[in-house]
């Protein structure tokens, strides 16, 4: 089990992200839809919560279920991950897990930069930075241009503020669902070394 509980002395900005991870019991999936029916709006209520992605299982392949949960600070993401209230609900999950609560805390963008069950260290800042840069660089020149050439072969008028968040909102996907994972493991060997 991966717990990072630190001292809650410490104060952040950057937001921070936490991967958990839950092995369900063959069978007992719909109880736990039931208690994720639960659990979600309660973290949901929390100060600073920004968003939640719950990753289900492949049918036949896997009973795992992923669960990404974003707060605006590690303080408000360690202030509902100690909480009584989700303690009392991971309690009342824990029959119908296979393995124990499994989570990882990641602070800003380390997420990116630490693969899946790692226990290696984050790479340095400068390293982060430049990873990240080289991809945003290309995507924001590229991306809105593309946006642009589309409406204009569509033949619709699309306001400024529209491609930037339509650009914006490519952007991030591509970085998190698209890019990020490969290229990170691409230069795997700099970035850790």
């Amino acid at each position: 089990m991966t717990r990072d509980r630190p001292d809650v002395a410490t104060h952040t900005q950057d937001g921070a992200t936490v991967v958990i991870s839950h092995r369900v019991r063959t069978g007992r999936e719909a109880d736990y839809e039931r208690w994720l029916e639960e659990i979600i709006p309660a973290c949901k209520s929390y100060p600073g919560h920004l968003g939640i992605q719950v990753i289900r299982p492949v049918p036949g392949a896997t009973r795992e279920y992923t669960h990404l949960i974003r707060f605006d600070s590690r303080d408000h993401l360690l202030a509902w991950m100690n909480s009584p209230e989700r303690e009392q609900l991971i309690a009342k999950v824990q029959p119908l897990l296979a393995a124990d609560d499994r989570y990882v805390v990641r602070s800003g963008l380390d997420f990116w930069f630490t693969p899946q069950g790692a226990s290696i260290k984050v790479p340095t800042r400068w390293k982060q930075f430049l990873i990240t840069w080289s991809v945003i660089y290309p995507l924001v020149l590229i991306v809105p241009e593309i946006i642009i050439w589309v409406s204009g072969q569509l033949d619709v008028i699309v306001h400024r503020y529209i491609v930037s968040l339509l650009a914006t909102a490519a952007i991030v996907f591509l970085m998190i669902y698209v890019i990020m994972p490969r290229y990170t493991k691409l230069v795997s060997q700099w970035l850790y070394r």
